[in-house]
Order: structure tokens, then C-alpha cells, then sequence
């Protein structure tokens, strides 16, 4: 118990920055992703071009090698990032990529009779984007949303490599200075219980969203 208690706190100021990077990432990435998912779809040629060459890197290269080149890549040309601005940024453009690619697909799957109805019915295309297409998309995306929400629970330790004190760095500077396992044990039970959280919360809202059928 003596020993728990010796890093217990460094654990806990690790998770505060693990939480930081996770929600961050979430806030930043949703309306990223869906505003990319609409370039894919857009009339004009160099927007799909560009956006879909985002994509096609940012989901093509590991997020491990991005973290890498923007901390300490972009400060070799002048643009310098603080470690945790550095985490945020490359999480969220990363994560973004992968929810396009989602968002994409809900609003495929939406009817083409849906639009017409709202055409019909004199609903401008904001209004029947915010109004009828956004919450069936976000009806379809729920499972897959959640999949990328639990990976990204546990891709917040990368952030360790540039430096960032996560829980995993926590846990092994606690390990290494007591030549212990149990500080990695505490840092696998705190991942289980986050991707937990995680789950039965969209398991929650998917059975809400089940009123829309």
C-alpha cells in the first residue's frame, strides 16, 4: 500500500493530461470531420482533391510517425509547437481524417428521397442538413464513432514520445524508479476502465437513438 501510494500521484497527474488529449481531440475533430466529409462531396474538383489527400495521408502514415514530424518537424522550418499543442494538433487532424471517412458513409446511406421531401417541403439546404440529414447520419455513424472514441482512448499514449507526462509515462517512471510492475498494472486497469466509460456510454446513446426508427 505504501509503495501504491508512492506514485499513486503521478498516475493521477498523468490521467489529467491523457483526459486533456482525448477530450480535446473529440471537440476538434467531430466538426473537422464532418466539414471534410462535405469536401469529399463537393462539386468543385480541387476540394475533393485536396480533402481526399488529407485523408489519404493522414490515414496512410501512423499517427506515431505525425506526432513526430509535427513537434519536431515544423520547428525545423519556424513553426515551433508546445509538446501539448503539438499532441492536440496532430490528434485531431488525424482523427478527423478517419471520422470524414465515417461521415462520408452516413450520408450515403441517407435516402435520396429524404432530400427531395425536404426540397419539397421548402427546407433550405442548411435547414435540411441540420434538420434531417445530420441526425439520421449521426443515427448511422454511432457504432463505428465508437470503435474510433475507444481507439482513441488508448492511442492518448503515443503523446509519451514527445514528452508529454501521460499516465503510461507515470507509470513507468514509477516502475523504473521502484522496480516494480505495479504502476503498469494500475496504468492497464485506469485504460480498461476509460474504454468502459466509453463503451457503455455509447451504448446508452445508441439505444436513445434508437427512438428515430
Amino acid at each position: 500500500m505504501a509503495n501504491l501510494m508512492s506514485f499513486l500521484p503521478g498516475i493521477l497527474a498523468g490521467l489529467k493530461m491523457t483526459l486533456g488529449v482525448f477530450f480535446i481531440t473529440i471537440i476538434g475533430s467531430i466538426p473537422l470531420g464532418i466539414l471534410a466529409s462535405l469536401g469529399m462531396k463537393s462539386p468543385y474538383f480541387t476540394i475533393r482533391w485536396l480533402v481526399n489527400g488529407y485523408i489519404w495521408i493522414m490515414r496512410g502514415t501512423p499517427l506515431l510517425l505525425q506526432l513526430i514530424f509535427i513537434y519536431y518537424g515544423l520547428a525545423t522550418i519556424g513553426l515551433p509547437f508546445s509538446r501539448f499543442e503539438a499532441a492536440a494538433f496532430a490528434f485531431i487532424i488525424n482523427y478527423a481524417a478517419y471520422l470524414a471517412e465515417i461521415f462520408r458513409g452516413g450520408l450515403q446511406a441517407v435516402p435520396k428521397g429524404q432530400f427531395d421531401a425536404a426540397k419539397v417541403l421548402g427546407l433550405s439546404k442548411t435547414q435540411t442538413f441540420f434538420k434531417v440529414v445530420l441526425p439520421q447520419v449521426i443515427k448511422i455513424v454511432v457504432p463505428s464513432f465508437g470503435n474510433e472514441v475507444v481507439n482513441l482512448v488508448k492511442d492518448t499514449s503515443l503523446i509519451y514520445v514527445i514528452g508529454l507526462g501521460d499516465i503510461l509515462r507515470a507509470g513507468s517512471i514509477a516502475a523504473s524508479r521502484d522496480v516494480t510492475l505495479i504502476p503498469y498494472l494500475l496504468v492497464g486497469v485506469i485504460y480498461l476502465l476509460m474504454t468502459a466509460i466509453v463503451t457503455l456510454i455509447l451504448r446508452s446513446s445508441e439505444k436513445r437513438l434508437n427512438v428515430w426508427r
